[in-house]
């Protein structure tokens, strides 16, 4: 593994994703009933946007740096939640941040300094449990959770390139034993055709209820740029499409440039 989040933390991709965590937790918190979050790709928890790593890039600047002084409505939730824990935070620490006493959380991280560092930004967090191991296994060890449900978060650096066959490969296999739980998954987009095929093997399979919610920066002329990103979600809490939409609209009118846009769609029925 070469991938390194800090890289691109905090970038438009950050924001799109991070904020749609936020609303799905809000979403599922509606029921009292506790929930497990599985984080399959957790990172490092938190991220220095001032590092030399993260100067390298500057990807930060056209994301939450543009969204510091002025969010519009439907992403200052986000915004405010960010500043308030400091570092640009990482799923782990929003989620965190969000959690109840009764939820709980399982990040998982496979490389080795990484998952030892969450290790210790998360050290004093409760009921969250830190694991050196495979995402796409612990979607296998972890589920069905005893709770009964479930938001499972699955954000794989997409360093290899049969990266959406494994993703497909562990939705299939996490939805059969646990059909009813949440699963939300990052997918870049720096062309079509992959995506496509993607949707078109999940649409030929047993999973029900996908929706697919995009964000595009812009137009897919250069397939080596990250031009887009979506967040593939399997049940949809009730009324999530609503709750995206000005969201994805922000984040498109913000962070994007010329042709930018944003898409919602149904890939699969309920």
């Amino acid at each position: 593994m070469n991938y390194r989040h800090i890289f691109h933390a905090g970038n438009f991709a950050d924001v799109m994703k991070h904020a749609l965590y936020i609303e799905l937790m809000r979403a599922l918190q509606r029921k009292d009933k506790p929930f497990l979050i599985l984080d399959t790709h957790a990172g490092i928890g938190q991220y220095d946007v001032t590092s030399p790593e993260a100067e390298k890039t500057g990807e930060w600047r056209s994301g939450i740096g543009v969204l510091q002084d002025n969010p519009q409505p439907a992403l200052q939730a986000y915004v405010q939640l960010v500043k308030s824990l400091g570092l640009y935070p990482g799923s782990p620490r929003l989620i965190g941040a969000l959690m109840r006493q009764n939820d709980r959380l399982v990040a998982c991280e496979l490389h080795e300094e990484d998952a030892r560092t969450l290790r210790r930004t998360m050290r004093r967090a409760p009921n969250t449990s830190v694991h050196f191991r495979d995402g796409f296994e612990a979607i296998n060890a972890f589920l069905p959770p005893p709770e009964k449900r479930g938001l499972i978060l699955i954000d794989p650096p997409f360093e290899r390139t049969d990266e959406f066959a494994r993703v497909t490969e562990a939705l299939t296999a996490g939805w059969k034993k646990f059909p009813t739980g949440v699963f939300a998954v990052w997918y870049p987009i720096k062309h079509r055709a992959p995506v496509r095929e993607f949707f078109e093997t999940l649409k030929l399979g047993p999973i029900r209820d996908i929706v697919a919610f995009e964000l595009w920066k812009r137009p897919d002329t250069d397939p080596n740029r990250l031009n887009g990103c979506g967040l593939l979600i399997i049940n949809p809490p009730f009324g999530f499409e609503v709750l995206a939409a000005p969201i994805l609209a922000s984040c498109a009118q913000l962070l994007g440039e010329a042709g930018a846009n944003h898409v919602i769609e149904r890939l699969v029925d309920e």
